[in-house]
């Protein structure tokens, strides 16, 4: 993915891994709906939508928070860096390992026909429960409990 960009056009643009993202990322450390991109004015904004591996920028994990030309965004194991037309600040990063992400368009421009975003709320969907790994762990539990039942019956049949 290096050196792939992706221009801000609207004031929300979804990023996770499946299709109906509006910026798709196709990396297993990123979630299906991983953040938002929200552009408010001037300001970029960045909302964790209860991804798995979280949302960082510069190293410092967010839930909601603004990112600032130059500062990098972790996804996952992924990182890009938010880029507008005036000169960022320097960062200590290796550029080979971020991608861009431009500034966009007005909401006068995306009213005539661009993607929309991706609501978590209306949508249902919300952070995994792992169900077969509890009941793994249940059902290990049980067997436990029942060699260890059997093998005091072992023994106690073979001291009478």
């Amino acid at each position: 993915m290096t050196g792939r960009t992706h221009e801000l056009k609207a004031d929300k643009t979804t990023v996770g891994r499946v299709e109906d993202n509006v910026f798709q990322i196709a990396e297993p450390s990123v979630s299906s709906h991983h953040c938002e991109v929200l552009v408010q004015g001037k300001d970029v904004i960045v909302r964790d939508l209860n991804s798995t591996n979280g949302t960082y920028v510069n190293g410092e994990k967010v839930n909601e928070g603004p990112l600032k030309p130059g500062q990098i965004l972790r996804l996952g194991q992924v990182e890009m860096r938010l880029e507008t037309d005036a000169p960022a600040p320097s960062v200590p990063k290796k550029l080979d390992q971020t991608m861009v992400m431009q500034r966009g368009v007005q909401l006068s421009e995306l009213e005539r026909g661009a993607r929309g975003g991706f609501d978590t709320k209306s949508t249902g969907f919300s952070k995994k429960d792992n169900k077969a790994n509890r009941i793994v762990i249940t059902v290990c539990v049980v067997l436990g409990a029942v060699i260890v039942c059997l093998l005091v019956y072992v023994f106690a049949i073979a001291k009478s």
